[in-house]
Formats: structure tokens, sequence, C-alpha cells
């Protein structure tokens, strides 16, 4: 690992501590992460963890440029991972299904699998939430499994459901609003993620793991689910 650090605002640098994405690689940022937090303290706007960066936004009228530098050199001087097992695991409950899932059958023909096969792949792994962004809520989670590498559709559709969880390149994600998207649908969940924070606070964090179970459309229902099939196609 080798560290960097940009300029990306008047009041903001990005430090820099990776250059490729690994599930190794959370254990280095999340210890950054707290790290900076301390070195910080009220000075800190706020703290953006990512794939492989960090954005610290300051309050430039406590702290100069200068300043904000020494204060991220002398806090991460010594660095070491955390232990990533203390991010909470997530048991998603997904109804797979091509009515809500429309790419279920590209995605598996890519992969040479039949669905079935698509669909236990994509349950048995814990992915690592890597950063949030796009809409409140939503998390980068990934790695998926090689085989299941599909690019992002060409088209993206105007609407995307809640819930819906899809794939693109080698992460997943579950879309927490209705939104525009560009991710290849597999199913659908019920759990939400934004409204779980009544605090203002998101379900996951970065450095958490997410777990996908498959569950029938009967389950989905009894738990509420929306049905409703996915009627834009790309």
């Amino acid at each position: 690992m080798e560290m960097r650090i940009e300029t990306a605002a008047m009041d903001a640098l990005m430090v820099r501590l990776f250059d490729t994405i690994d599930e190794a690689n959370m254990a280095w940022v999340i210890g950054a992460d707290q790290a900076l937090r301390n070195a910080f303290g009220p000075a800190l706007i706020d703290l953006v963890p990512s794939y492989t960066t960090l954005l610290v936004h300051y309050d430039c009228q406590q702290l100069n440029h200068a300043g904000a530098l020494t204060l991220i050199n002398q806090a991460l001087s010594g660095l070491k991972p955390v232990d990533t097992q203390a991010g909470e695991l997530h048991d998603i409950p997904v109804w797979y299904d091509e009515s809500v899932g429309p790419e279920l059958p590209l995605v598996s023909k890519r992969a040479g699998l039949s669905v079935d096969e698509l669909i236990e792949q994509h349950c048995n792994h814990d992915y690592c939430v890597f950063a949030l962004g796009f809409a409140p809520g939503y998390g980068f989670m990934g790695l998926v499994d090689e085989a299941l590498t599909t690019p992002r559709l060409k088209t993206p559709r105007r609407k995307v459901a809640a819930g819906s969880v899809g794939i693109a390149d080698r992460q997943t994600a579950i879309y927490p609003l209705l939104s525009p998207g560009g991710w290849n649908i597999l199913g659908r969940t019920n759990v939400p993620l934004f409204e779980h924070a009544k605090r203002g606070e998101p379900l996951f964090r970065p450095g958490d793991k997410v777990r996908f179970r498959a569950i029938s459309r009967e389950e989905f229902e009894a738990d509420g689910g929306d049905t409703t099939p996915m009627e834009e196609r790309p």
C-alpha cells in the first residue's frame, strides 16, 4: 500500500490507499476511517470511505490545507488493518424471478449456467459493502463470482423498482427507491434500505457484509413484497 493525498476541493482532500478494487482493502479503509475521524474531531464535516479511497471534507475555518495534510499524515502513520468481522452481516431475502428480474436469462446464459445455478451462485457469498452512493442507502457490493460478470445495460432503464437486486461487472447492489438504472436486474427484495434509518442513517455501512437468500413468491408476498412486473425493458 502506497498512500497518496490529492486535493479534491478547497476544503477536501482525497486519500488514495489502493489502485485496484479488492475485498481485502476494506480492513485498511475502515481502519483509516476510524483514525481520521479521531484525528479531525469537530473539524471534520464529512468522511466518505470507498473502494480504494477516503474523501476528507474538513472545516476550513478551523483548519487550513497544510493543517489538514499534517493531520492525515499523522493519523495514518503506521496504519494497520482492522478486524472486518466487526461489520454487521445482513441477511437479505430475494425473490428471483424473470418478471421482476428480467436479466436472469441474460446473465445465466453469459455465465453458462441454468437460472437456478445462477441464483445459487449469487447467494453463495458474503458480499462486502465497499461504498454508499448514487441514492440514499445504495450500497456498492462485491465481488461477485467472475463467471457472473456482466456489463451494464447499453441503454439504462428510466425506472427501476425499489428493492431491485442487480449486477454490473463484478458488483452487486439493491436499488433503495424507484430510480433510473443500468444494472442487470435479477430479482427483488422487500427489505427497506433507508426507511430503516428513521434516524437518517442507511441500513448498510462500508465494511458490512450482505448475504442474499432466495425465497419463493409466496414468502415475498407474505412479507408485503411488491410483485408488479418490471415493465420497461432496455
